[in-house]
């Protein structure tokens, strides 16, 4: 899953580059048929629907010394979706500034490998599961428009708020026991899209990588917090935006 989606990322980005150089050498500005005067205006506004996987990047502890002895820790990416509002601030024709509250919901899975025997192993696999109001801004970097096509890319920041954080849960039995995460996380995240200028709206295709930056573990001294320094969120985002 992951190879595919690194793969994407860099196909997209060759796109970004080839596709309205090509374009253009046809023909530099050609009219446009849909949505004229789409550009012309300062604000836009609009609704974003996404698919995404996320999962963690992992710090682990270069010695472990449990009386269970854990033997790996690892993480798998697991299927989520996204809700947002797009709001747009045209500084100029090729840059605009975004706003999109989005609703997102990420899941999450550690994997631990424990020595359970002289020849056994025992595994757990702990779900982390997230509820989070993003904040993002983005800058939006725009070719000129060919026809009713234009390529970009953006760059920018999200702060984020899990409503679904357990941080505060008392853990007792160890099958039970769930990995704590903090209720705040920031990201910079970066990526790029096409826009189509239909008839009656602007549809666009995205996709975005999150890189979380603060560590989001609590460390509670369980088995499942002592293996690990740090947990910092990751996503890839394909999203499908509406603008009119």
């Amino acid at each position: 899953m992951k190879s595919s989606l690194y793969r994407i990322v860099c196909l997209l980005f060759c796109a970004l580059m080839v596709i309205p150089a090509m374009a253009q050498r046809k023909q530099k500005y050609k009219s446009a048929k849909n949505l004229p005067h789409f550009d012309d205006r300062r604000y836009h506004f609009g609704f974003m629907l996404g698919y995404n996987v996320a999962d963690f990047y992992i710090d682990r502890k270069p010695e472990l010394d449990f009386a269970t002895e854990v033997l790996t820790v690892n993480t798998t990416n697991q299927p989520g979706f996204n809700l947002g509002i797009i709001t747009s601030l045209n500084i100029n024709k090729n840059i605009s500034l975004r706003f999109l509250p989005t609703l997102t919901f990420q899941d999450r899975e550690l994997v631990y490998s424990f020595q359970a025997g002289s020849d056994s192993t025992r595994t757990f696999n702990k779900r982390v599961e997230s509820t989070f109001i993003d904040f993002p801004v983005n800058f939006k970097f725009r070719t000129d428009r060919v026809g009713n096509f234009a390529a970009y890319a953006l760059a920018g920041g999200r702060f984020a708020i899990d409503m679904q954080s357990q941080r505060d849960v008392k853990n007792v039995l160890l099958e039970e026991l769930i990995v704590k995460t903090e209720r705040n996380d920031w990201s910079l995240e970066f990526g790029g899209g096409f826009d189509f200028f239909l008839k009656y709206f602007k549809f666009g295709i995205e996709l975005k990588m999150l890189v979380g930056q603060p560590n989001m573990l609590i460390d509670d001294g369980s088995p499942f917090s002592d293996p690990i320094n740090s947990l910092r969120t990751r996503a890839f985002m394909i999203s499908f935006t509406f603008e009119g």
